[in-house]
Parts: structure tokens; sequence; C-alpha cells
């Protein structure tokens, strides 16, 4: 089974996209100019942000049924919301 030129190089660019903000994740937590919380609220909003980008390109989400993708979205946006209050609560 043959990929087509494009969607490959798409999958490479999306695949670059998560190493690079797992590595600004990392860098953020681990410098201390900023506050912990603030530090790691961000990389949490960065874990949302790569399991979205996952679930769209790598398992073909985006070419689900609107109504699906809108149950995944507010998955997404529910349980970050939930995680969030938990970490600052």
């Amino acid at each position: 089974m043959k990929t087509h030129p494009a969607k490959g190089a798409r999958a490479t660019a999306i695949w670059l996209l998560l190493l690079s903000v797992t590595g600004l994740s990392w860098w953020l937590v681990e410098n201390h100019s900023v506050s912990a919380r603030i530090a790691s609220t961000a990389a949490l909003a960065m874990a949302a942000f790569k399991v979205r980008l996952v679930f769209l390109h790598f398992m073909e989400l985006h070419t689900a049924p609107l109504r699906w993708r809108l149950v995944f979205e507010a998955w997404v946006i529910v349980f970050f919301g939930i995680i969030l209050r938990g970490y600052w609560w």
C-alpha cells in the first residue's frame, strides 16, 4: 500500500511539530524562570494540543463526520479542564 506523497509530508510535518512541542514543554518545566504552577499548566495545555493533533491526523478523525469531531473536541476541553481544576484546587 503506497502513501500519497502529500499525505506523508503532512504526517512528517505534524510529527516534527509534536516533537517540538514536547521539547518546548520539557524546557518550560525544567527552566526555573517561571513558577512551577504556570509551567505545569502550560505543559498540560501543550499535552492537550498534542492529543488533539494525534487524534485528528494520525487517527484520521479529521475525516470523520462533524458530529464526531465535535464530541472529540468537547472531550479534549472537558478533560483538560478537569485535570487543570484538580491541579489548581
